[in-house]
């Protein structure tokens, strides 16, 4: 992965500071997973609604990550679009398995108040922005 600076940085520049916060939680809380970070937040904050966003690209390989239907389950999730992944990670393992949990797009103001499991896929115009991309211009940057 990318530094989390850079990794920060970049979130940082997509989020409105209001609505979407990016922040260093992680690394304050001590979580290694998301299902970790997931529980300690809604330990920590009981009264907040969450809402997960992740890329169709995290979607697609969600299946291998540690305790990954803990993390369907522990809040709403936005997923958003993702060059070349999108579709594929709409025929995913993990799309399929909680598809009939999936709620239209039109629900998305509303996703932080509903039950999970319950993701949307945002229906926006596709974010190149990736982590991959991040460590490459990391590394080209350390070279000049």
């Amino acid at each position: 992965m990318a530094p989390l600076a850079a990794r920060l940085a970049a979130a940082r520049k997509i989020a409105d500071g209001r609505r979407i916060i990016a922040t260093d939680i992680e690394s304050r809380l001590g979580t290694r997973f998301t299902a970790d970070t997931m529980a300690e937040l809604t330990r920590r904050f009981p009264r907040a609604k969450f809402v997960w966003l992740m890329g169709a690209d995290n979607l697609l390989q969600l299946p291998r990550w540690n305790r990954w239907a803990r993390i369907m389950h522990a809040m709403p999730m936005l997923v958003l679009p993702r060059p070349g992944a999108t579709r594929r990670a709409l025929a995913s393992m993990a799309a399929q398995r909680y598809r009939k949990y999936r709620l239209p797009a039109r629900s998305g103001l509303c996703l932080a108040a509903a039950d999970s499991p319950a993701w949307i896929l945002l229906p926006v115009k596709e974010n190149s922005a990736s982590a991959t991309e991040l460590r490459r211009k990391s590394a080209q940057a350390q070279k000049e």
